[in-house]
């Protein structure tokens, strides 16, 4: 840093850091990117000459500063470790019985389809078999396939949506 006299850096620092924090940068953000700037002008300098060290430092750190943000809008803000609160990812009680109780109602929904609408229904929903590989396997035509699913969702959803 031979162009930039000591006595001058902590002065061209302190400039740089109060624009970067007028632009909305914390004192935090502010530093690590005076620092980033310093250490870019550094690297450059050992092969070219800075005739201008300070707008130099300034211009590196306001792009630092405008791609860290773009980079934060991308990723979102980061969370340290000592903000984050962990809760409990299981369900509650209630949820568990409200969900055993729906799957009891859709189970007794399903017994009261015909045993060929419910298989077709469940080779397609649960087995995830195409109309035509059902169609095959059962000897029926894809149309049929077709309207067997849309009967058994049809009384099924009707079914739950009393419930």
């Amino acid at each position: 840093m031979t162009a930039l006299l000591v006595k001058d850096l902590h002065d061209t620092l302190v400039r740089v850091r109060l624009a970067l924090m007028r632009r909305g940068r914390s004192g935090h953000d502010a530093d690590d990117l005076v620092q980033e700037a310093w250490i870019r002008l550094a690297c450059y300098e050992r092969e070219h000459v800075v005739e201008r060290p300070e707008a130099f430092m300034m211009r590196t750190a306001l792009n630092l500063s405008i791609d860290s943000h773009r980079a934060q809008r991308t990723r979102g803000d980061e969370v340290s470790v000592e903000e984050v609160v962990l809760t409990g990812i299981a369900p509650t009680a209630e949820a568990v019985l409200l969900a055993k109780e729906r799957f009891a109602r859709l189970s007794m929904g399903l017994e009261r389809l015909t045993e060929t609408t419910r298989g077709v229904f469940l080779a397609h929903r649960i087995d995830g078999l195409s109309y035509t590989e059902i169609a095959q396997s059962h000897g029926m035509s894809v149309s049929a396939v077709h309207k067997h699913v849309a009967k058994a969702t049809l009384r099924l959803t009707s079914w739950m949506e009393g419930w």
